[in-house]
């Protein structure tokens, strides 16, 4: 097993594993402030659903994913780099915003979490419901965006899918780690800099991916082009069918599918064959996402520091 490919999944788990730690950690915290601990079964059911509802979505995906391959055989060339594609897009998408996002929230994210408790425990007949809403809508957001990502790489490489779900198991388990370190225990942890540093990571984690959707769409326009029908030609390059010229071929040198080549790949988004299409993408993403996720770091350094982690339980 190339245990390579589970570093992906493990940063991206890892990090939105913590931001639903968080939430649970905050609302455990009020709920213990405000002497009601009884509620606290719905906060571990709302963890409960969210999870379950995230392996569900997975099943589902797999599921659907298997029937449309096997559907039509005989477009299987043509099926599969499109569903790459389909899936990378959508993850793409959902990461990048969802960095953003967060990033401009983090500052007010106990602020908004404490004011969403207080108006559900404020409905005594409804707070039950609403803890464990609250809670689970929390943890099932982040379990789809590590679904989304989990199936564009498995559409890219099924034979690493082991590795895949290994990283995001263990990612679960470190953000579990750090959740209670934090609120079981009041460990001292600079969440402005894990944050930071595990947005950097993604930012580049999904710049890599965008080089992948690329690659699956000329593998899928070029099974167009072979279907045996003379009319049909969408490739516009000898060297690749959309992708333009060839700009380096380092497989001799630093092969992406060895080490340090494949280390490469998955942190940096390396390609040992890399087209002009995709070197132009890459640096687009990360001139246009990073950009703005930069951006967002500095709006939030010129307006302070987030608000502070909330004590431990008693």
């Amino acid at each position: 097993m190339d245990f390579s490919q589970a570093i992906p999944t493990f940063v991206i788990t890892l990090r939105e594993g913590v931001e639903a730690a968080l939430v649970v950690g905050i609302v455990l915290a009020c709920l213990s402030k405000a002497n009601r601990s009884e509620l606290n079964r719905w906060v571990y059911g709302g963890v409960a659903a969210g999870i379950a509802g995230s392996v569900l979505i997975g099943i589902f995906l797999g599921l659907t994913l298997n029937q449309v391959q096997y559907a039509a055989p005989a477009l299987k060339s043509v099926v599969k780099p499109f569903l790459g594609v389909t899936f990378g897009s959508v993850a793409i998408v959902m990461l990048s915003w969802m960095l953003i996002w967060m990033t401009q929230q983090a500052r007010s994210m106990k602020s908004n979490v404490e004011g969403s408790l207080q108006d559900a425990l404020a409905d005594s007949e409804g707070a039950s419901i609403s803890i464990f809403s609250l809670v689970c809508i929390a943890v099932l957001r982040e379990g789809f965006e590590t679904v989304l990502f989990l199936f564009s790489t498995l559409a890219q490489a099924p034979q690493q899918s082991a590795a895949g779900v290994l990283g995001a198991i263990a990612g679960l388990l470190g953000a579990f780690a750090i959740g209670v370190a934090l609120f079981k225990f009041g460990v001292k942890i600079n969440l402005k800099l894990f944050f930071q540093t595990m947005g950097v990571f993604l930012l580049l984690i999904v710049a890599g991916l965008v080089v992948s959707v690329f690659k699956n769409l000329d593998a899928a326009f070029t099974a167009i082009s072979m279907l045996n029908q003379p009319d049909i030609d969408l490739c516009i390059s000898r060297q690749s069918c959309i992708l333009g010229p060839l700009l380096w071929d380092t497989s001799a040198t630093l092969p992406d599918k060895q080490f340090p080549g494949i280390l490469l790949k998955t942190l940096l988004g390396y390609r040992d064959h890399i087209y002009l299409l995709q070197l132009i993408t890459y640096f687009a993403f990360l001139i246009g996402v990073g950009g703005r996720y930069f951006r967002s770091l500095n709006l939030i350094s010129q307006q302070g520091s987030p608000s502070a982690t909330p004590k431990p339980q008693s």
